[in-house]
């Protein structure tokens, strides 16, 4: 399936039906509007360089037709995260994959206080530039058949990038990621089987674009439906998130853990009636959470697995089949293997190992690296970095990436189990974080980082009670708030180089 083509089918299908109600600038555009609109900006992209269009746009009903107007004129959108240092991810990206046009807004840069930066394009004035003729001939182009329009725009085979991801560079510089038709097509058929979506549907649309789970979840599965979107730009805006599910009767909304903590506390009982389907990714969600949701709203939390690379979706609890505490089942046409991280044998029921994934969700590769392409994609098994286990039924167990492993006397720790022990004993409100310093007669030694100051002596006693030696913490250290990404996962490079400089400072 090519989306840009599905998209015109389904704008034609729901004319007038709404496709995008946007909270951000309170537009709320029908199906047939936002088919003309993208008519317009695939014409006015046209006048750019040749190559790829660099797009950082907060989510809106601007920033879902610029990215469907990049593809109807035959480019490819590479998606620019400006949650944090902008300029840097904007010159990052132009340099990587050799282009020049960024499709931006000032209203954006005035808000993140990102300069200029050359080749930068504002929406403002595309928008402004838009003729009465402009208009007239969209209209009249959206008003021929379905397939007659789709003759008129970018052609294109389902092989062919739909977009490029930057990976969040929570462990390292990110890496372009190549996903294609066919990756997020592989998705999109397995989750609206998973979940019965269906066009009567109302999607909340606030997880950035410039992130996978975005772009599936709150992008190309309802408008190739013909879903409704709630567009809202801030995901950290806790209290209008929840009054925007109340009043527009949002029937799924998806996020990380860090989100979904903001919104439960935000909101009040009643916010989330409509709400069928929550589900919670990018970060193992904590069981406090899953039970406060059930307890304050009486809601399942749902608890998925996935990756830049896998577009996003690898497994997925659902209502019917819902284990919590796993990430749950692999999806439709995914493959999931369990390897010993040491011997490349599969692992058996319950052996923890690293897991390794196969199915047309694994990217076309790294954009211009042959080399990281080749580490991480063997034979078709694309190699998560994460280590886990499946259990007789299928479920699969997530117990952190490989690099939060650390050998200590010859035995492998997961700090992801440290931390599970350990943030069920805090206070309510505390965050931790768990990671590894280097030691020069261990090797290394494990240090525990807290939002708040605790009673250490009683904490270790009791973690003490579930952990063995070598699995305790050595020290704490206070961060009063945790580092986060911009799609709200924990930024564990910058908290292990605090952490790090903490220790080391005495």
């Amino acid at each position: 399936m090519l989306f840009h083509h599905q998209f015109v089918r389904i704008a034609k299908k729901y004319e007038k039906k709404l496709a995008i109600a946007d909270r951000t600038t309170n537009a709320r555009v029908p199906y047939k509007r936002a088919l003309i609109g993208s008519l317009i900006f695939a014409k006015k992209f046209q006048q750019f360089d040749p190559g790829f269009l660099g797009i950082m746009l907060p989510n809106s009903a601007g920033s879902v037709l610029a990215i469907l107007g990049t593809l109807m004129c035959g480019r490819v959108p590479v998606m620019i995260n400006y949650s944090t240092k902008a300029d840097k991810n904007c010159e990052y990206a132009q340099k990587k994959c050799a282009f020049k046009t960024i499709i931006t807004s000032r209203a954006l840069l005035e808000k993140i206080k990102c300069p200029h930066i050359d080749g930068m394009v504002y929406l403002e004035d595309i928008r402004d530039g838009i003729s009465l003729f402009d208009k007239l001939g969209a209209a009249l182009k959206a008003a021929m058949p379905a397939e007659a329009i789709i003759k008129s725009i970018h052609q294109g085979s389902e092989d062919d990038n739909l977009m490029i991801l930057f990976t969040s560079g929570s462990e390292k510089d990110p890496k372009g990621v190549q996903l294609t038709h066919k990756n997020i097509s592989q998705n999109y058929n397995a989750l609206i089987k998973a979940y019965t979506f269906s066009s009567e549907d109302i999607f909340l649309a606030n997880l950035p674009y410039f992130h996978v789970f975005g772009q599936t979840a709150n992008l190309w599965v309802p408008l190739s439906m013909g879903i409704t979107l709630v567009t809202y730009a801030n995901p950290l805006d806790f209290k209008t998130v929840c009054d925007i599910v109340r009043e527009e009767k949002v029937t799924l909304m998806a996020g990380t853990p860090t989100f979904f903590w903001g919104y439960l506390r935000a909101s009040k009982p009643g916010d989330f009636d409509t709400v069928r389907i929550m589900l919670s990714g990018a970060d193992k969600c904590p069981d406090a959470l899953r039970e406060a949701f059930m307890t304050k709203h009486n809601k399942v939390l749902l608890e998925a697995y996935g990756a830049t690379e896998t577009s996003p979706a690898i497994t997925v609890n659902t209502h019917e089949f819902n284990r919590p505490g796993s990430v749950g089942r692999p999806i439709e046409g995914v493959k999931v293997r369990i390897e010993h991280y040491e011997t490349g044998e599969e692992c058996k029921v319950g052996e923890i190992g690293k897991i390794l994934v196969k199915g047309d969700n694994v990217m076309k590769g790294y954009f211009d690296d042959f080399e990281q392409t080749s580490l991480s994609i063997r034979h078709g098994w694309y190699d998560t970095g994460d280590m886990g286990y499946m259990d007789a039924d299928g479920y699969i167990w997530h117990v952190g990436r490989l690099k939060r492993f650390l050998k200590i006397g010859g035995e492998m720790v997961s700090l992801i189990k440290v931390e599970s022990v350990l943030e069920k004993l805090l206070p309510p409100e505390t965050e931790c974080c768990v990671v590894e310093v280097p030691d020069p007669i261990r090797g290394a030694r494990i240090v525990a980082a807290v939002t708040q100051q605790i009673d250490e002596k009683d904490t270790m006693k009791k973690m003490a009670e579930h952990l063995s030696n070598i699995e305790m913490p050595s020290r704490f250290v206070v961060l009063p708030e945790m580092p986060k990404l911009g799609s709200g996962k924990i930024d564990f490079k910058t908290i292990t180089d605090k952490v790090r400089d903490m220790v080391q400072a005495g």
